[in-house]
C-alpha cells in the first residue's frame, strides 16, 4: 500500500495549491537535462536554451543514466524530475555514435509522458558568434513571436508535431492583451524538407511607418540550428482526450459587498466608518455662521430700541 501524506503546514498546502489543476493554467516550465554522455555542441545548446527561457526553465548539469527516451522503463527518472520540479516541457540532450548531437524534447500531462519526438542538431551558432549593435539585445521574460514558414507544417505529420512542441516551448504565459514596445524577440522556423527545420532567434527593430502599427525589422541575435526529425511518439487516444478536456465553467472575478436580487436586482454595500463629530472641530468662519450673527445683531438692536422708545413715554 502506497502511503498518502497530507500537508501539515501552510507552507506545504500553499505549494499543493499552485500545482493544482486550474482553469486558467500559468506558463509552463521547462526541465533542462543531461544524458550519460554529451558533445560540446549539445552543452552548449543546452546552455543557451536555459538562458533564452531564464525565468521559466530549471536545469540540472549531472549526467542522467537512467533516462532512455523511447525505451520502457527509462522514463521513470524523468517523470519523478518532472514531479519535483513541477515542470510540464522538457529538453534531454545526449550524444552516442548512432545519433550525434541528439535532442529529445517532450512534454508532460499529469506528470507523465505526453508525447517525445527527437531531433539532430546541425550547423549551430552561438549567441557568441553574432554581431549587432546591443541596444536591440531582447529583454529578459518578453513575449515573442513565434514564425513557421513552409507548407511542410500544415501537410507533414512530424513537422506538425515538431510545431506543437516548439510553440509550448517558446511561447510562454498565455496573455489576453499585449503592448506592442514589449515585443523585442522572434523564433523563426522555417521548412526546408519533410524532416529538416532551420530555427533561428531574432530581434525585433520598431520603426516609424507613418501609421498607428509600426514597421517591424529582424535583426539575427542566436542562436541557430538545422534540427533534423529522426523519431517521434504521439500520445494515445485515451491520454489525448484527458488532457484535451476542459471545464465548461469560466472563472469569474468576485465582486465584493455586491449581492443580486430577484426583486431589486443587484444591491452593493458601502462600508463606512463611525464619525465621532463630538471631536470633529468645526470652523466658525463660514459666511452661513456671519449671516445669522449680523441678522441676530439687527434684531436685539430693533428691541432695546423699542424698549427706550416705551420708557421714554
Amino acid at each position: 500500500m502506497m502511503e498518502i501524506r497530507t500537508p501539515k503546514t501552510g507552507k506545504a498546502k500553499r505549494v499543493l495549491e499552485k500545482r493544482a489543476p486550474k482553469l486558467v493554467e500559468t506558463g509552463k516550465k521547462t526541465l533542462i537535462l543531461h544524458g550519460t554522455k554529451t558533445s560540446a555542441t549539445v552543452s552548449s545548446v543546452l546552455m543557451e536554451l536555459y538562458r533564452l527561457k531564464k525565468g521559466g526553465a530549471i536545469k540540472y548539469s549531472r549526467r542522467n543514466e537512467n533516462i532512455r527516451p523511447f525505451e520502457s522503463g527509462g522514463e521513470t527518472s524523468l517523470e519523478f524530475f518532472s514531479q519535483k520540479t513541477d515542470c510540464s516541457l522538457f529538453v534531454y540532450g545526449s550524444h552516442t555514435k548512432k545519433r550525434p548531437d541528439n535532442l529529445v524534447l517532450g512534454r508532460m500531462y499529469d506528470h507523465q509522458v505526453y508525447d517525445l519526438i527527437e531531433v539532430g542538431i546541425e550547423n549551430f551558432k552561438s549567441l557568441l558568434s553574432f554581431s549587432y549593435d546591443k541596444k536591440f539585445a531582447p529583454h529578459e521574460g518578453t513575449k515573442p513571436f513565434i514564425c513557421f514558414t513552409g507548407e511542410g507544417f500544415e501537410n507533414v505529420p512530424e513537422l506538425k508535431h515538431l510545431k506543437e512542441v516548439l510553440t509550448d516551448l517558446f511561447r510562454g504565459e498565455v496573455v489576453d492583451n499585449l503592448n506592442l514596445t514589449g515585443l523585442d524577440r522572434a523564433y523563426v522556423c522555417s521548412a526546408i524538407s519533410p524532416t529538416k527545420v532551420f530555427l533561428t532567434h531574432c530581434a525585433l527593430k520598431l520603426k516609424r511607418s507613418g501609421t498607428i502599427v509600426p514597421r517591424m525589422e529582424l535583426v539575427e541575435v542566436g542562436p541557430s540550428m538545422d534540427l533534423v526529425i529522426r523519431r517521434n511518439r504521439l500520445p494515445n487516444e485515451s491520454l489525448m482526450k484527458e488532457a484535451m478536456r476542459t471545464s465548461k465553467d469560466k472563472p469569474k472575478k468576485k465582486e465584493k459587498n455586491v449581492d443580486q436580487d430577484a426583486v431589486r436586482g443587484k444591491i452593493g454595500k458601502i462600508y463606512m466608518p463611525d464619525q465621532k463629530l463630538d471631536e470633529m472641530h468645526l470652523h466658525d468662519k463660514s459666511k452661513g455662521l456671519k449671516r445669522e450673527r449680523k441678522e441676530s445683531k439687527l434684531l436685539n438692536e430693533e428691541t432695546d430700541s423699542k424698549k427706550k422708545k416705551k420708557s421714554s413715554e
